[in-house]
């Protein structure tokens, strides 16, 4: 285990100097193609990974490392973190979810969490949304593995409605507002770099699984432990391997994350606003 939770409260006492008087209440966490939300931001203050103690970088784009940016959003107190971590960039499940643990310190009650995914489902179409109701992860131990910080959360916390039904429920709201058809399904966590196999998006079929990605089931495991209320969207940018006969490339995603780009930013704008 590498932090303990005086280092949260270390890193979260450094945020606080920089921020003043400023708390978030809303913390948003950007997938492949809502970068633009973040240029909507009033008031911004842009802080870099790599100036925030105990905070990792990004190496996905060795010329963007990540970088929280605090301001108003619709009316609302928010922190976008701009770039994620991943697990297979190197980092373990505890380095990746330390910003959550962090912003709940900071005072942050609910996140907004987005991805891009493939697509299991042969009667869904590329660039379609979903909202997730649930997940399901298979692989190695979560991020609340080793001693448990109770200052968070329970030894055992329950994941009954890690996606929380109120928030769910105000995405089709306003989904509905838009005319826009929101998918629901169940997102399904592979630890990557590379692509699913074919028997693998079988396999995930079987088990209910909607969507495919290598993202966000570690956030959203930690928020649920120390009490964050999540709401979770993903963007359908290819069809899962095996699915088409075609080959998988990470130039498929960012296309359709570019060409869905508009209507998501919206969605989730508009839900920050109906929060």
């Amino acid at each position: 285990m590498r932090y303990k939770y005086e280092d949260y409260c270390y890193t979260a006492e450094w945020l606080k100097e920089k921020l003043g008087a400023f708390r978030p209440e809303l913390l948003i966490i950007l997938g492949t193609g809502l970068g633009a939300l973040a240029d909507q931001i009033e008031e911004p203050v842009t802080v870099g990974y790599e100036t925030i103690p105990n905070w990792e970088i990004s190496t996905t784009n060795p010329a963007d490392q990540g970088a929280v940016i605090f301001g108003k959003l619709q009316g609302k107190n928010v922190a976008v973190m701009r770039k994620r971590l991943h697990c297979y960039e190197g980092y373990s499940m505890e380095e990746v979810t330390f910003p959550v643990r962090v912003m709940k310190l900071l005072g942050v009650q609910s996140m907004i969490i987005t991805n891009a995914s493939g697509c299991v489902r042969t009667d869904w179409n590329i660039g379609d949304i979903m909202l997730i109701e649930d997940h399901i992860r298979l692989f190695d131990f979560g991020p609340l593995r080793g001693a448990n910080i109770e200052e968070f959360g329970p030894r055992f916390n329950d994941m009954t409605e890690a996606y929380d039904p109120a928030l769910k429920e105000v995405a089709r709201q306003q989904a509905a507002e838009q005319g826009l058809e929101l998918k629901e399904g169940v997102y399904m966590y592979f630890p990557g770099p590379q692509f699913e196999t074919p028997a693998e998006i079988r396999a995930a079929r079987t088990l209910g699984a909607d969507a495919v990605g290598m993202s966000t089931v570690p956030e959203v495991t930690v928020a649920g432990h120390c009490g964050i209320r999540t709401l979770g969207f993903t963007v359908l940018t290819n069809m899962a391997a095996g699915v088409l006969p075609v080959k998988l490339s990470d130039d498929e995603v960012t296309v359709t994350a570019n060409r869905i780009m508009p209507v998501f930013v919206q969605l989730v704008a508009g839900c920050i606003g109906r929060m």
